[in-house]
């Protein structure tokens, strides 16, 4: 039974491109373009088809880690390319709003993180080994999204072009002070410091970030200026002349939009600038994938645009400008999964087989996203006064 329902879910899924796929009986079944390539795949038993058919969003994943759904060559670029073409083409199909319905109810209950449970969320995937992060990011430890001045920028190039981007974006003059919400593992914190002069207080939960980050800005004799803390950001106080939050606002969770935007307007000054740099859907609002959820980033959900902008009006701030970034994050999640590659038996090593499927499954499928689906990445600029920027553009592309 399961395996005919499996078929008959499959042969309306795949519209695009071409899968071929050896059933638990060893029946093999072409689904899609029969002129395309194909990706095949095995389905090694019949609880694996019984999952697949009650939860796929979930349960795809979760068998490419166990190793109950394989596939040939391990071509796991080529099936989740093939997948997420299709997921974009898939919205109106019955299975997708019965699936998107009831994620959409359970988003609140899922997204409601307190200080409690977003140090735990932050705990499950930042606080992994030091080393693992230091096997596919760049030199400078930049956890989120590039700038690709071009497609054949290397990662380390593409990170220093995102940072300057966005402290032209900040408008920075020596002496300032500016608070980093999210700070990571104090890059962007220390190059502002370094490059600009100005006096940063990065905040992070996660405690290894916190240990790096104060390591590399001693060694880089910025302490001074380049100060972390081991705090959330509801609990910061003072007056900020810049405040920059980069890959943080993902974590945030959709019922907290306004607690975080009332809480940037309370600490900025009143000339202040204010840039969220964030993963977004170009779509409607949405909820978030339940594998992602479950094994990635607890709490977290991908902002519409509509969702953020309506939570900034009703916290009193002004957006000055607006960018949206489309294929970047495309660019460095497949940088990222090429070194991933490289060093993979060094994590395999230090972890097993199952975490490094699981973490090449979360790279290769949020790559494709980005090039397939309606993830992109916004930056937003944000002001009490509309006269806290200049007039034109100009200044973000002067030498």
């Amino acid at each position: 039974m399961w395996q005919r329902l499996l078929s008959a879910m499959f042969r309306k899924f795949f519209v695009v491109g071409r899968i071929d796929v050896r059933m638990p009986n060893g029946e093999i079944h072409t689904f899609g373009d029969r002129q395309a390539d194909p990706v095949s795949i095995s389905i090694k038993d019949t609880a694996t088809a019984r999952k697949l058919c009650l939860h796929p969003e979930l349960s795809v994943g979760e068998a490419y880690m166990d190793g109950t759904l394989t596939i040939e060559n391990d071509d796991l670029h080529g099936f989740l390319t093939v997948v997420l073409k299709n997921i974009a083409d898939s919205e109106d199909l019955p299975i997708t709003r019965v699936l998107r319905g009831w994620r959409n109810l359970r988003r609140n209950f899922l997204q409601f993180n307190t200080s409690r449970i977003a140090r735990s969320n932050v705990e499950h995937h930042y606080d992994l080994s030091d080393r693992l992060y230091e096997l596919f990011l760049d030199e400078d430890r930049q956890y989120s999204c590039a700038y690709f001045e071009d497609e054949g920028d290397s990662l380390e190039y593409a990170q220093i072009q995102k940072k300057r981007h966005i402290a032209r974006k900040l408008l920075l003059s020596p002496g300032q002070k500016v608070l980093d919400i999210g700070s990571g593992w104090g890059g962007m914190g220390i190059t502002l410091a370094r490059e600009y002069g100005v006096d940063v207080t990065g905040v992070t939960l996660s405690k290894q970030q916190y240990k790096k980050a104060r390591e590399r800005a001693a060694a880089a004799g910025e302490s001074h200026r380049a100060k972390f803390l081991l705090k959330d950001y509801r609990a910061v106080e003072g007056t900020f002349d810049r405040i920059v939050s980069v890959g943080m606002f993902e974590h945030v969770g959709a019922p907290h939009y306004l607690e975080f935007f009332k809480k940037i307007k309370d600490i900025l000054a009143d000339d202040g600038i204010a840039l969220l740099h964030t993963i977004g859907r170009s779509g409607p609002p949405g909820s978030t994938n339940p594998w992602i959820t479950k094994y990635i980033f607890p709490g977290g959900y991908v902002p519409a645009m509509s969702e953020t902008m309506a939570a900034v009006e009703m916290a009193g701030l002004t957006v000055t400008d607006v960018e949206v970034l489309r294929l970047h994050y495309a660019e460095t999640l497949k940088n990222w999964h090429s070194r991933f590659i490289s060093n993979i038996e060094e994590i395999r090593r230090e972890y097993d087989e199952r975490f490094c499927r699981m973490w090449r499954f979360y790279l290769l499928s949020c790559e494709m996203t980005f090039r397939y689906n309606d993830q992109v990445v916004f930056q937003f600029q944000i002001a009490k006064r509309k006269d806290s920027v200049p007039l034109t553009r100009d200044y973000l592309y002067a030498n």
